[in-house]
């Protein structure tokens, strides 16, 4: 779930930069389109044809002042571009010369990232988000989005390092805890999660979190109130409530598990694993007609 997750994240990344892109694109006069490399550049770089538009526009910026607005356009352009073909390396030195922009920041940050550049990346990052670089906010931001890119060593390290700088800082041993349980290590997964939970009680995270981890464990009794404190704290993600149905099944509680897997799904109509519960849970509920039709459905959605 935390790796199909991430891709969605990703993704969605990536079309925001698209879109940002396209945006910047829009500056160039529309009169100049095809007169000149830096406007042919623009242009192919608005229609996506990135390769074609680093060409035109490397050849426009060395008729370019340095610090001009052209430059700086062509500059941006071209970073991006590199990036959205996964030229990382080539797209830093263009990324470095472009105004400071969110979408600079997130690519530039990420451009080091992929590059074993963990301490550029770390900077990179904080200037995104705004915070001190020597902090220990600085570190746990570029941990989450270390984490959010699948580096979960480099968003380990960052942890630790904020952790040593500020013992009490919520949400560093949270991700901790869950890069613990997508690796499979789930009794120190559990021990993270459970001294986040002292540092941020309010967290509907945490609570899912250490509920996740216990149903690993099949402690269903252990989950439960875990879960239900979720729910309670955040009643609008359909997650707990799915877990909830799942421990509730396990102990026979099957009204429960019934009413925990609607809620899911009046949240998310589409979810494969809340359908495909609720048909296992009507059809222990003797209503096998009802139950099997969940059960087909399930068939058809996403998994």
């Amino acid at each position: 779930m935390l790796r199909l997750r991430l891709i969605r994240v990703i993704g969605l990344t990536s079309a925001f930069l698209f879109a940002a892109g396209t945006a910047a694109a829009q500056l160039a006069p529309p009169a100049q389109i095809g007169q000149t490399p830096h406007a042919r550049g623009v242009s192919l770089y608005q229609q996506h044809k990135y390769s074609e538009a680093i060409a035109e526009l490397e050849q426009a910026v060395k008729d370019e002042s340095p610090g001009s607005p052209t430059y700086l356009e062509s500059a941006t352009l071209i970073g991006h571009s590199y990036f959205m073909t996964s030229r990382n390396e080539a797209a830093i030195p263009w990324l470095e010369k472009a105004p400071r922009t969110t979408e600079v920041n997130y690519m530039l940050a990420s451009a080091y990232l992929r590059t074993n550049k963990p301490d550029l990346s770390e900077r990179a990052f904080s200037a995104l988000f705004q915070v001190d670089p020597e902090s220990a906010a600085g570190h746990l931001v570029a941990a989450q989005m270390m984490v959010k890119q699948e580096f979960e060593e480099r968003a380990l390290d960052q942890l630790a390092i904020a952790m040593k700088l500020d013992p009490h800082l919520p949400h560093v041993r949270y991700l901790m805890g869950e890069i613990d349980l997508y690796r499979g290590r789930i009794d120190k997964a559990v021990e993270e999660l459970k001294e986040e939970r002292k540092l941020d009680p309010a967290s509907s995270l945490v609570y899912y979190k250490l509920g996740d981890a216990y149903s690993r464990r099949q402690d269903w009794d252990l989950a439960i109130p875990e879960l239900e404190l979720s729910v309670w704290l955040n009643p609008d993600f359909s997650g707990p409530y799915i877990l909830l149905g799942k421990c509730y099944f396990k102990k026979q509680r099957l009204a429960d598990a019934e009413a925990a897997l609607r809620r899911a799904l009046r949240l998310d109509p589409q979810n494969y694993s809340a359908t495909y519960q609720l048909g296992q849970t009507l059809m222990a509920l003797g209503r096998t007609e009802e139950g099997k039709q969940m059960l087909e459905k399930s068939q058809a959605l996403p998994r």
